[in-house]
């Protein structure tokens, strides 16, 4: 690579997930001079993505079309009408504008995957955005008691606590696309998202979590602020990296990044009647198992709890550029 080359390179980041912490971090991450592949989760079957999965045999499209609109450079208003929900009409009420139209741009182009992508240059989104895999996956959950639960949707309201969750076909095929970044990437970013729901039916694709392992990038995994009910409860940072480390196998990540800052007690309050509560940072547990921390005051307070996207994207550029500096 010559110095110019080098000076105008863009690194390639590859980011793994779903849900709202995913989409929150990539509004962020999508400033930065970087190339943004997101690889997102294949297991939902909850709500209009659960319908829409059932009856038209399809990748359920909810988490597909969070990042989607994340990562589009469109007019607010664009956005907001790919995030509207109906909620009237016989057959429509539930569903959302954009997850009809990755539907409709499947039949259109053949194929889900396709159709991902061409509504992503028509949203002249900033990166990729791939399905874990072509097709859909079932998530379950072995419970303490010995129960197993069946479903994305139906595991955090099952009230107990979680042992392990695995997919069918435990043998899923990966996209060959999110194989392909996997490999040529420069750093890999996991989470924020729920642990078991969003993060694990990722990293249980069993070609994804190999390529992971094998992989010479920078790995960054970055920690809820809350825990979640039914998933998560009481659970510390480290238990976060606990959990990941016994399903794939392998300790994955090189940093960590977490939130130090307090959180107002109204605040708690409010989660606290949710059953939830401030995820708690075990410094010296996660540095005893050798992750190096960044820690930082990463939180927003709205109508919920969210990561500050810019100050969150701006450490994870941070990192990437020190590391690529490195290996120069």
């Amino acid at each position: 690579m010559t110095v110019h080359e080098r000076e105008n390179y863009r690194p390639r980041i590859v980011v793994i997930g779903g849900g709202t912490g995913l989409s929150v971090m990539l509004r962020g991450l999508k400033q930065k001079p970087v190339d943004i592949t997101a690889i997102v989760t294949v297991a939902d079957d909850g709500g209009s993505s659960g319908i829409l999965r059932s009856e038209l045999e399809m990748v359920p499209p909810g988490d597909i079309r969070n990042v989607l609109t994340a990562l589009a450079d469109v007019e607010p208003l664009l956005g907001q009408m790919l995030e509207y929900r109906f909620e009237k009409g016989n057959g429509l009420a539930g569903h959302s504008l954009g997850n009809l139209m990755l539907a409709a741009m499947r039949d259109i182009t053949g194929d889900f995957v396709t159709g991902v992508r061409e509504l992503s240059r028509v949203l002249a989104v900033r990166g990729r955005v791939l399905p874990a895999s072509g097709q859909a996956i079932v998530l379950r959950a072995e419970m303490e008691d010995g129960s197993v639960v069946v479903g994305e949707s139906k595991i955090p309201k099952a009230g107990g606590v979680i042992r392990r969750v695995f997919i069918e076909p435990a043998d899923v095929t990966a996209l060959p696309e999110a194989l392909e970044a996997l490999e040529q990437a420069d750093a890999i970013v996991v989470g924020p998202g729920s642990l078991y729901t969003s993060i694990l039916p990722n990293l249980l694709v069993p070609e994804i979590a190999k390529m992971i392992v094998e992989s010479k990038a920078l790995k960054i995994f970055i920690c809820n602020v809350m825990t979640q009910p039914g998933e998560t409860d009481d659970y510390k940072v480290s238990d976060h990296l606990k959990a990941v480390r016994d399903h794939v196998g392998h300790d994955l990540f090189d940093y960590v990044i977490v939130n130090n800052g307090e959180i107002p007690e109204q605040v708690q309050s409010k989660y606290a009647e949710k059953g939830a509560q401030a995820v708690q940072f075990d410094w010296d547990e996660v540095t005893r198992q050798g992750y190096k921390v960044i820690a930082d005051q990463l939180i927003l307070f709205r109508t919920y709890l969210r990561h500050d996207a810019e100050k969150l994207s701006q450490h994870i550029y941070q990192l990437v550029e020190s590391w690529m500096f490195k290996k120069r």
